[in-house]
């Protein structure tokens, strides 16, 4: 059964690496650049689980979209290269920290397997 991931990062690249490795596992992905796309996405999609960017540029954290996800009980994890800068706002979301750089299929593979257990 094909589930659908949101991605919620600023960097193209990244976004796309993450992008094709969902869908090489066979499911889809929405991605998303800001918050109110994320919001968007959850609401025009039934989301199995999420990465989420920390940093978002121009001051935009993911906090917005952590909140919507934990209110609808969506798993995610938290996909940053600012683990200094962010450390208070990574303790406040409760969710696994996967830092960057890291291998795509690493972060698709513990958020699927978050995504199996919810």
């Amino acid at each position: 059964m094909s589930l659908t991931y949101l991605v919620l990062e600023d960097e193209p690249l990244i976004a796309m690496d993450l992008e094709f490795a969902i869908e090489d596992i066979g499911h889809e992905a929405v991605v998303a650049v800001n918050n109110a796309e994320a919001r968007q996405a959850v609401a025009d999609n039934t989301i199995a689980g999420a990465i989420l960017d920390v940093s978002l540029g121009d001051g935009e954290t993911c906090e917005p979209t952590a909140k919507l996800l934990s209110e609808h009980s969506i798993p995610f994890v938290l996909h940053t290269g600012d683990l200094d800068r962010v450390g208070e706002h990574l303790r406040a979301l409760n969710a696994p920290v996967l830092p960057k750089p890291q291998a795509a299929d690493d972060v698709i593979e513990k958020l699927v397997g978050m995504a199996e257990k919810a």
